[in-house]
């Protein structure tokens, strides 16, 4: 089967090195046909035009703290028929774009979702979810094995997942792009919404996975504790008078100012923030809430043609190796790794110890998926504290749990 053409768009602004890590990552996508634009400020297009592939990219400025119009002109220039959407502070599994474009074979299906794994690399972050009528997030029951294709029912959207997401460029012209009176929250949920409104069809397609890392930014700590929550009040406002009855406003933002001022307390007892940190942020909140009542609410209106020609990104197929190793020869089956992913290998480190230490996994700034932990210890956090296993059984474990999403043949 063809594969369809797709535009992957990330958007980076004040993470040059993450930036730079999830190009990396992208270069070893293993599709047949896709380009890469990267919608950046100064810093994040230096970083991508010092990459050794920055031949292959379409590279645009954008200074400014706006996420949706910043994917919005990297919607413009996308010439795929699909567009992806990774966060500049997440890496691709190799699989990525295969398994997460495979639904749009069927022509009625014009959105596409991936699961999430988080910061160990193991725990899933996100996994499938649907939105109320109030624009708020439910845990979704899927297979995890395929695709589920689903159309929501009046009033309720399904939830995409705005670092691992995909979208028929045509649908996304037709509703006009995001909204960029959303300059930081619930930009995904409002074209969710709009996407369920107009009667198409979402696929949620667990195998098609990314790593998240919630890197620090403006709004949140590296901790994830919240430094500015202004735009979290502002995009509430947007998001109500754009789909939530006015009679249903007031007790909604109190529940909403609730669940936020119990999270900040929750950062508090743990010590992240201060006691006095507490009715500041309270404050931004509101003080957003009230600014977000005044923005506008106009639907935008994007060219149909792509301002540029479609750029084939250089990828190539790569042969995919799983090397498992000890921590007295880690740095020299690391250095072989080196050289491997040199020459064009996805490389995988299994770095096993006699211990029940829990497994984390990481993608590395040289390109090398990286697992580590004891051969008695927790992969799956489902699984038994400690696993009783052999050496060699373990290794065979999980090298199966990461095959599909890696690449690796059956043998």
């Amino acid at each position: 089967m063809t594969q369809l053409p797709v535009s992957v768009v990330i958007v980076s602004r004040g993470r040059p090195e993450e930036l730079q890590r999830c190009l990396l990552g992208v270069s070893q996508l293993q599709y047949s046909m896709f380009e890469v634009v990267v919608v950046a400020d100064p810093d994040g297009v230096r970083a991508a035009q010092n990459m050794p592939f920055a031949d292959g990219l379409k590279v645009l400025s954008f200074d400014e703290p706006n996420i949706s119009a910043a994917r919005n002109l990297g919607l413009v220039h996308a010439a795929g028929e699909v567009v992806a959407f990774i966060d500049d502070d997440a890496v691709p599994e190799p699989q990525w774009l295969r398994y997460l474009v495979a639904p749009s074979a069927q022509s009625y299906v014009a959105a596409m979702s991936g699961f999430v794994r988080g910061r160990n690399g193991i725990s899933y972050q996100w996994k499938a979810r649907s939105l109320d009528a109030l624009g708020e997030a439910h845990d979704l029951d899927v297979n995890m094995q395929q695709a589920s294709i689903l159309k929501p029912p009046k009033g309720r959207a399904i939830k995409t997942e705005g670092t691992n997401m995909a979208f028929r460029r045509s649908v996304l012209i037709e509703l006009g792009g995001f909204d960029p009176a959303f300059h930081y929250f619930l930009d995904e949920t409002d074209l969710n919404m709009r996407l369920a409104s107009a009667g198409h069809t979402t696929a949620i397609v667990p195998m098609a996975e990314v790593h998240h890392g919630f890197a620090a930014n403006p709004m949140r700590t590296k901790a994830r504790v919240p430094l500015d929550l202004f735009d979290i009040g502002a995009s509430w406002a947007v998001f109500q008078h754009k789909h939530i009855a006015e009679s249903l406003h007031k007790d909604q933002w109190d529940r909403l100012r609730r669940q936020e001022r119990h999270r900040l307390l929750q950062h508090m007892v743990g010590g992240g923030l201060e006691p006095r940190d507490v009715p500041r942020l309270m404050r931004c909140l509101d003080q957003g809430y009230l600014d977000g009542q005044q923005r506008g609410f106009e639907k935008g209106t994007l060219p149909k043609h792509p301002a540029a020609p479609f750029e084939a990104f250089p990828a190539g197929r790569r042969k995919s190796s799983f090397v498992p190793t000890r921590p007295m020869r880690f740095k020299k089956d690391y250095a072989m790794a080196v050289e491997r992913t040199k020459n064009g290998e996805i490389v995988t480190l299994l770095n096993l110890s006699r211990t029940a230490i829990y497994h984390k996994l990481k993608f590395d700034r040289g390109g090398i998926w990286i697992q580590s932990g004891g051969i008695y210890g927790k992969a799956d956090r489902k699984d038994s504290l400690v696993c009783i296993t052999a050496r060699a059984r373990r290794i065979a474990k999980e090298r199966a749990r990461v095959a599909s999403q890696r690449g690796l043949s059956e043998d």
